[in-house]
């Protein structure tokens, strides 16, 4: 099992249209995945480590996927389709990490 964790910095404007992103966005990334894409999830920063801090992330969103060959054949097929819709719903320029899932 593979996720990829698109994490979002806030931004001076804070704009973040989770709504969109949930009903809109995701949805139509797991989509275009399709059975490699077992789900997602959505995050909403709340604080950093220390009390009182700020997140250093606003959001993170998750895809858990089960091929990163088909991930990555999506990628480049639609990668400019789904990077297109990022102004719908955010000023913030994500950072990707995809990782390894490991079970204890």
């Amino acid at each position: 099992m593979f996720k990829v964790n698109i994490m979002y910095p806030p931004t001076p404007s804070g704009r973040f249209d989770m709504t969109y992103y949930i009903d809109s966005h995701m949805p139509m990334v797991k989509t275009k995945i399709g059975q490699s894409c077992t789900g997602f999830t959505v995050e909403s920063g709340l604080a950093g480590g220390a009390p009182g801090s700020p997140a250093p992330f606003a959001v993170i969103g998750s895809l858990h996927i089960k091929s990163l060959e088909v991930f990555g054949s999506v990628m480049a097929q639609h990668g400019a389709e789904i990077m297109a819709d990022i102004p719908n719903y955010t000023d913030s320029q994500p950072l990707v990490q995809i990782s390894e899932v490991k079970f204890g």
